[in-house]
């Protein structure tokens, strides 16, 4: 840890997520006006938890990322037991155990500390694999791979048990991405689609087959889950057909602030979007979807003004998670992707998501300012 002389932060990346914070502030108090009256105080909360964030930013400017890639195993194994707690100790919350309850506070979601601490230990162990493997042989990288599915698969478990299947499946997702950057051959890639593809045809299979055989097999949980998936494109359900009727009818300039003119479930969470379309139409979509682009596209040329290949692998791993969950969001608000409960990042309203996003803003802040902020 190193005294800071200086805080010089790149003035586009503080200004883009200082206009997601307002976004997103603004839109939640906007979609209180069809929520439940218990949730009208999510607004401030949201501005609460942006406050923290900024706060957590500020912290992990003073002691830097290699004190981060330090305690990288330490985070891993805790979050690992957070996982693990919930299975023993969460309170079932639309029969799911994915949070923990805090009184007067609100809820607190491991999987979304996880996806940044798996980003954190595969950074660290690729970078040690290249390290002492400059030109890696087919066994060698093979033996790598399986350390790698060794630290994905405890965490993905433990998440598909809560159940969570569509935060497993980031997981993978960051992995692969990584992976990918890294250079590992590709022939690992084509086996592990090909792996992917075999299990999901079997998958498939039994499901139009056998339905009463396949909930035997996998059981009631898992049948809910992929049917669920697969409903998706009669484009029938409640909450997709209001969603999708207040974007379309929002015009060029939408229906105007807090005039969300349907209801429709977790508006202030999954259909984030769908309320800020039905606001302020396709004048405003457009510039939220610029902005999106615009900050992924920021942390894409971070990483290639990095001299660190553990930094570079460590912006692959989130750029890929965020561009997933914000094509993910945006897609199923439109009908075109399954709903599978994915937030639009700091957009959406959520204490844990928000604040997972803000560690990803502090890491990034120190990478792209590496050479200015400390003073040796």
């Amino acid at each position: 840890m190193r005294n800071i002389s200086k805080y010089k932060v790149d003035p586009f990346l503080f200004i883009s997520v200082l206009l997601l914070a307002i976004i997103s502030i603004v839109t939640i108090y906007s979609a209180q006006t069809i929520l439940d009256d218990k949730m009208q105080d999510l607004a401030m909360k949201q501005f609460i938890w942006y406050l923290l964030g900024f706060g957590i930013v500020y912290i992990l400017m003073y002691i830097g990322n290699d004190f981060i890639y330090k305690h990288a195993w330490k985070l891993y194994w805790l979050g690992n037991l957070a996982l693990l707690g919930l299975l023993f100790f969460a309170k079932p919350i639309n029969d799911a155990r994915c949070w923990y309850s805090i009184p007067k506070v609100g809820t607190i979601q491991p999987s979304e500390f996880m996806k940044i601490i798996l980003i954190l230990i595969l950074s660290k162990v690729i970078h040690d694999f290249h390290e002492n493997h400059v030109n890696p042989t087919v066994k060698e990288e093979f033996f790598f791979l399986v350390k790698v599915g060794i630290i994905l698969i405890l965490p993905s478990a433990l998440t598909f048990l809560q159940p969570d299947t569509g935060v497993v499946f980031i997981y993978l997702l960051i992995a692969i991405v990584m992976l990918f950057i890294a250079g590992i051959r590709y022939r690992w890639f084509i086996l592990l689609f090909s792996i992917f593809g075999i299990a999901i045809g079997i998958v498939l299979f039994f499901y139009f087959i056998n339905q009463e055989y396949f909930i035997k097999l996998f059981g009631t949980s898992f049948f809910l889950r992929v049917d669920r998936l697969l409903d998706w494109s009669n484009k029938s359900g409640y909450q997709l057909v209001h969603g999708s009727t207040a974007i379309g009818s929002a015009g060029l300039w939408g229906h105007g602030f807090r005039n969300t003119p349907l209801y429709f479930p977790e508006a202030q969470t999954d259909f984030i979007f769908a309320v800020f379309a039905s606001n302020f139409g396709l004048i405003g979509s457009f510039f939220l979807l610029l902005l999106l682009a615009f900050f992924d596209i920021k942390l894409i040329l971070t990483a290639l003004k990095t001299d660190s290949n553990q930094n570079r692998y460590m912006i692959a791993g989130i750029v890929g998670m965020l561009i997933y969950q914000q094509v993910q969001n945006i897609g199923m608000t439109y009908g075109i992707l399954p709903i599978t409960g994915i937030t639009l990042p700091f957009i959406s309203y959520g204490g844990s998501s928000l604040l997972s996003y803000m560690i990803i803003v502090g890491i990034i802040f120190n990478i792209s300012n590496e050479s200015l902020r400390y003073k040796h």
